[in-house]
């Protein structure tokens, strides 16, 4: 097999590790953040070089560090060694890539070891959009829900099925076709708009996103409210969408509206970035905007309604780096409740066929 590292390098960036004295999260936080990311054959192994691309590729070394428990997003990039080199494949997208480098590069800088070593390879539009053209489904003007916590918000009773990399269950809620979809690998940032745009392409009426996103006002403890809205700044731009709940879901208890800002890798949130976003932003988050913009391109309503995981502002028990202590999983629980009841009665309030004629 010949080695991608012996390929050509034209493209390579180099991962520049970021200042933890200057990060949001704090340094504890973010260490132990990235401990729970960085693939194991690079806490355990030095490497002369380590090159991030966007290769989809289960055959090659898994982390031991993978998620279980879960039954989505579950995977982590792989990695392959080429004598002293290390290959790391994440799944393909560019937000992902240079997350995953940077993740890499600020680990190593710091536990006290070369950053220097660290490149990523920007995976090309059209190998980006073959990874999202594996998903095939017959979308008959449904809504699908993608996202987080599909466990709590699809019937009990429904039954799974499978297809490369994903999984979707479907139902009928208030008298609509409901498709719900998770992925075992991450779509973060860019990737999420390339789903969207998929699933309108195979013919989705609507597109609602589930998950988490930071808080940038100050007094708002994590796991204890919801975030929604319509607008979202990407790559400097505002976009706004044809928002799938319209004014119910801002309208509902525990619920809070506002700008989102669309963020390519928690690393890059420091406070500098913070001061410069928190005046007139409420959320981040990596995917949001990505999919707000394709849903818009596509002519269908999108809509997300989020767990508020983490706040920027300040410090709280719970952050990105320990979101599987028991505690937090039992506030997300009562919280993804709240979002199927929200979700439910948004579909309620509206005639069958969902959104008829709308595309």
């Amino acid at each position: 097999m010949t080695s991608v590292l012996a390929g050509p390098t034209v493209g390579l960036v180099k991962a520049a590790a970021i200042n933890d004295a200057g990060h949001t999260m704090g340094r504890g936080s973010l260490l132990r953040y990235l401990q729970i990311k960085v693939h194991h054959l690079i806490q355990d192994h030095h490497w002369d070089s380590i090159r991030v691309v966007g290769c989809h590729d289960r055959t090659a070394t898994v982390s031991r560090f993978e998620k279980t428990g879960k039954l989505f997003n579950t995977e982590r990039p792989t990695a392959e060694a080429h004598g002293r080199s290390l290959l790391v494949k994440a799944f393909p997208g560019a937000d992902y890539v240079q997350h995953y480098a940077l993740i890499i590069a600020t680990y190593l800088a710091m536990t006290g070891r070369p950053a220097d070593t660290v490149t990523y390879q920007p995976p090309g539009h059209e190998e980006c959009r073959r990874a999202v053209h594996r998903l095939e489904l017959d979308l008959d003007g449904h809504l699908v829900i993608v996202g987080w916590g599909l466990q709590h918000l699809a019937p009990a009773s429904g039954v799974w099925n499978r297809g490369p990399g994903y999984a979707w269950q479907s139902a009928t809620i208030a008298g609509h076709r409901v498709v719900y979809l998770g992925f075992l690998h991450s779509i973060w940032g860019d990737v999420a708009g390339r789903v969207v745009t998929r699933l309108a392409e195979l013919g989705a009426r609507a597109v609602v996103y589930v998950g988490k996103v930071g808080s940038l006002t100050p007094g708002i403890e994590p796991n204890t409210s919801l975030a929604t809205g319509n607008t979202s700044l990407v790559g400097g731009t505002l976009v706004t969408w044809n928002d799938f709940f319209g004014d119910y879901a801002a309208g509902q208890s525990g619920v809070r509206g506002g700008l989102h800002v669309s963020s390519p890798s928690v690393l890059l949130e420091d406070r500098d970035w913070l001061a410069r976003h928190t005046a007139s932003y409420a959320f981040v988050d990596p995917e949001i905007g990505p999919m707000g913009a394709a849903a818009r391109q596509a002519g269908i309503p999108f809509g997300y309604l989020h767990v508020i995981s983490n706040n920027l502002t300040g410090h709280y028990p719970a952050d990105l780096s320990n979101e599987r202590h028991r505690d937090v999983l039992r506030r997300r629980a009562v919280l993804a409740a709240r979002i199927r009841t929200i979700i439910t009665g948004c579909l309620a309030g509206r005639p069958a066929p969902l959104l008829k004629g709308s595309r």
